[in-house]
């Protein structure tokens, strides 16, 4: 089917985008700016105010996603929705677009202004007389998604907390990858509102909780302070998560009020969706994004993103080199010097034993995907590219790429903290480790110059 996203470069946009591409679906992402592609969708940019523009970006295509929200906007987000989606549905009875599948919000009579514009933005979706099928869903587990991200940084941060009453109000997450499959299959189901959650219904402390033993972190300890309302509490969250302030004081807003699935029945009866607990949702996203970073670390920006720190070192390397710069990759384990600053190497694997940490140098006996190296397993090799990752680190998950790409010698490292030890760990050594990376690629070059030298 050919099939239109507004909002792609969101969370769940980009992850619709690319499993859509899996599926061999014709997609066009609808954006407001330019962004990095997820794979091969074409792009089209357009205000979604502008309804003659939309509806003519929305020619010939049978399916329209519509994934937006204006929180970000302030106080005006609730009437900035309504005015989009209204458009937006206009635009698409123009266009002859067959349906509008809409990724909106549970909560029964919600009193937030978050929940009940969801509600409002599905209905005037359905205004123009387009088929609409409404998904409700709650917290989406995944890296990115602006509640993950919340509940990330609070439980890794704070070993101790002070929490409102919404920590007891009952919700039922959903995995991103079940979202997807419900996503895919709203193509082909009739036109409805239909809710949506995980296996589990739970609480925000009990996902505190959860979060915790998925990371190894020890038990969270909770007070609960009934008085602390939600409007406070959002204050407190300001301070501990970098989270966008006019989206999280949305949301918390919103806490107050029970996101489960009343109705599943209907849910059930229209999509082959067997969703997975809390549990296996917040593993599943760790691992995701554990493999996300690996397959896309030299694509990464310099900085903090979800919850992962990324420093980005490139060199120019001199013709003549490349070659010389691929046997150095492949010449990696079993000795400190490969790295430089041998003596530094060594500090560092002498303290690591002190918090528990076995790390030593290891040759492999073959430089394969899998194949531990060092205090690494290999994660991505070929000609041209090394990425590594970290295998049994104290601090957090780290990962490591080298790779030659039009000339250059790019070197990134990530690093994703596990609890306040990593916090800790990075923000002491940050500048240290700006001077280390940059020195390590530095050697690359020295020693590729040497080899070549010797040839």
């Amino acid at each position: 089917m050919v099939v239109a996203i507004a909002g792609a470069s969101g969370f769940v946009g980009r992850a619709l985008t690319a499993r859509l591409l899996d599926s061999n679906h014709e997609v066009l992402a609808l954006l407001r700016s330019e962004k990095t592609p997820v794979g091969n969708e074409q792009t089209v940019l357009v205000d979604l105010t502008d309804e003659v523009a939309t509806a003519r970006a929305l020619a010939n295509v049978d399916a329209a996603f519509y994934l937006v929200h204006s929180m970000a906007a302030g106080d005006e987000f609730r009437d900035l929705d309504l005015r989009l989606a209204s458009a937006f549905s206009r635009a698409a009875s123009q266009a002859g677009v067959n349906r509008i599948i809409y990724l909106g919000a549970l909560g029964d009579a919600p009193s937030s202004a978050h929940l009940a514009s969801r509600h409002e933005v599905g209905a005037a979706l359905r205004s123009s007389g387009v088929d609409v099928v409404e998904l409700r869903a709650a917290v989406v587990f995944g890296a990115g998604s602006i509640s993950f991200e919340m509940l990330r940084y609070l439980t890794e941060r704070l070993p101790a907390m002070v929490c409102p009453r919404w920590v007891r109000t009952r919700i039922q997450p959903i995995a991103l990858v079940d979202l997807l499959d419900y996503l895919e299959q709203s193509l082909f189901v009739a036109p409805d509102v239909y809710e949506v959650g995980g296996a589990d219904v739970t609480t925000y402390r009990e996902m505190i909780s959860e979060y915790a033993r998925a990371r190894g972190l020890h038990a969270r300890f909770i007070v609960d302070i009934p008085w602390l309302t939600p409007h406070l509490s959002s204050y407190w969250v300001d301070l501990v998560t970098p989270v966008d302030r006019s989206v999280s004081h949305a949301l918390i807003e919103s806490l107050v009020t029970e996101v489960i699935v009343v109705n599943g029945a209907r849910t059930h009866q229209a999509f082959s969706v067997v969703p997975m607990g809390v549990e296996r949702a917040l593993v599943t996203a760790l691992d995701e994004q554990d493999h996300d970073v690996a397959q896309s670390l030299f694509a990464r920006r310099p900085g903090q993103r979800d919850g992962v720190y990324t420093v980005v070192v490139s060199l120019a390397v001199l013709e003549g080199l490349g070659e010389p710069l691929r046997r150095d990759l492949q010449a990696i384990g079993g000795s400190l010097s490969w790295y430089g600053a041998a003596p530094g190497w060594a500090l560092r694997l002498v303290l690591g034993r002190l918090v528990g940490e076995k790390l030593r140098p290891h040759a492999p006996d073959a430089l394969v995907p899998g194949a531990r190296v060092d205090w690494w397993r290999i994660a991505l090799i070929d000609d041209s590219q090394l990425v590594l990752r970290s295998d049994g680190w104290f601090p957090g998950d780290a990962w490591l790429g080298y790779r030659i790409h039009e000339g250059r010698l790019q070197q990134v490292a990530a690093f994703r903290p596990r609890g306040i030890p990593g916090f800790i760990y990075w923000t002491l050594l940050g500048p240290i480790h700006r001077i280390v990376f940059t020195q390590m690629a530095r050697r690359r070059i020295r020693r590729a110059s040497a080899l070549s030298s010797s040839h």
